[in-house]
């Protein structure tokens, strides 16, 4: 069993920067593919980064590319995602999720958190 607690979301201005932080508890964690994925009201939950347990593979949605982060400490059980250049469209509840697979599919995460708001004003 795995558990994720999202933090560090917020209001921010377009063209500030926020760091989110996703802690993992249980004893299989460092194993998982780690994935960050967003949600904005009326829309479908996106892929938004993924990294597997070692960081030697990651992928970004082509719309955060440039701008996101993502990145892991295995020996504090945290992913991190960090948001630059924020525009207002990447206003969303952000969730991170852990999965066996490698891929950017919601469905294929097995574990996720309750998710941490992010808006970006204009």
């Amino acid at each position: 069993q795995v558990q994720l607690v999202e933090s560090g979301g917020g209001l921010v201005q377009a063209g500030g920067s926020l760091r989110l932080s996703c802690a993992g508890s249980g004893r299989t964690f460092r194993r998982y593919v780690m994935g960050w994925f967003r949600q904005a009201p009326g829309k479908e939950r996106e892929f938004v980064a993924a990294i597997t347990w070692s960081g030697g593979s990651i992928d970004y949605a082509d719309s955060v590319r440039g701008r996101f982060t993502i990145s892991r400490d295995t020996a504090k059980n945290m992913v991190y995602l960090q948001l630059n250049s924020l525009k207002p469209e990447d206003t969303a509840v952000y969730y991170c999720a852990a999965g066996t697979g490698w891929t950017i599919l919601a469905g294929e995460y097995d574990y996720w958190g309750q998710g941490t708001q992010v808006t970006v004003s204009s």
